[in-house]
């Protein structure tokens, strides 16, 4: 018996926003709105995403000892997410600078702080969490040692689910855990090489598929999604929405994904549900604040 549906090991940011009418070229300054601060990082969006959907889930990361520390954890809480596993110290608590325009796409630049300090000794130190929990999900915002350390360390019969943003080139050691392997276009670009990202996505996946995943999903955006796996590939439709703000939407797909799969459902299944996670995201502003409960999903 597992006491989480989901563990997520991955960063926690503070986000300053600030909505431009359009993003500067090289060189160029433009006026923008107020700083927003909300709280944010691919690891904490995916804990709280999953927390509001109904999910058990639990984080382990890293923050510093510091307020935007402090706004994290109090967002962890408020969705229900267990934070035995936030560490504090180390470094400063790590922020993302991002630019939205209009049509709700955004630029960010992040700076790590304490979570490229969250080290491969954190997660042997937090074993018993791992072995507790029947999906873990990681992003590539913590330092790969400590992603590899996560695969090494993953219970018996639980699921690993990698969104590898900001993208790197893979070890095979995580490559083969991945089930799935979540990439948008760009990321698969990086795994793959340019050279071998002609063509369609399905072609896409299935390379993906050949360098070791079990299961391959790649988001396209607009155009929804696509599932890869031993039984072959298949279509999974978006959900047509006024976007508002794309920022935390792919992390909110993830995390849905993540739940619905420990669930026991099939990978397309989980997919579609995915996407209408993500599509009410986008039309709110923030990533957090964005997220959906269950509720909200069948409603759309």
């Amino acid at each position: 018996m597992y006491d989480y549906d989901l563990l997520v090991v991955g960063s926690a940011n503070a986000d300053l926003v600030i909505d431009v009418e359009r993003r500067p070229a090289a060189g160029e300054t433009v006026l923008g709105g107020d700083l927003a601060v909300h709280p944010g990082g691919k690891g904490a969006n995916q804990a709280v995403a999953a927390a509001r959907l109904g999910a058990r889930t639990a984080l382990l990361a890293r923050v510093g000892e510091d307020g935007h520390g402090g706004l994290l954890l109090e967002s962890l809480r408020a969705a229900g997410v267990e934070t035995a596993g936030v560490l504090e110290g180390g470094a400063p608590t790590g922020v993302a600078l991002i630019t939205v325009d209009p049509s709700g796409d955004n630029s960010i630049v992040v700076s790590p702080g304490a979570n490229g300090r969250l080290a491969p000794g954190d997660v042997r130190d937090s074993a018993a969490l791992l072995h507790a929990s029947r999906v873990v999900s990681t992003q590539l915002e913590i330092p790969l040692e400590t992603v590899a350390e996560v695969v090494r360390n993953l219970a018996p019969g639980s699921r690993f689910v990698l969104n590898p943003s900001p993208p790197r080139p893979l070890p095979p050691e995580i490559l083969t855990a991945c089930d799935p392997l979540i990439v948008n276009e760009h990321e698969a670009r990086v795994i793959l090489g340019a050279d071998r990202t002609g063509g369609d996505p399905e072609d896409w996946a299935r390379l993906l598929l050949a360098e070791g995943p079990r299961s391959v999903v790649v988001t396209l955006g607009a155009e929804g999604a696509l599932v890869c796996d031993g039984s072959g590939t298949a279509r999974v439709p978006s959900v047509a929405v006024d976007a508002v703000d794309t920022t935390g939407a792919g992390d909110a797909f993830t995390a849905a994904l993540a739940w619905k799969l420990g669930t026991g459902a099939e990978l397309p299944d989980a997919a579609a549900y995915a996407a209408r996670v993500g599509a009410v995201a986008v039309t709110r502003r923030g990533a957090q604040e964005s997220y959906p409960t269950a509720g909200e999903v069948e409603a759309l």
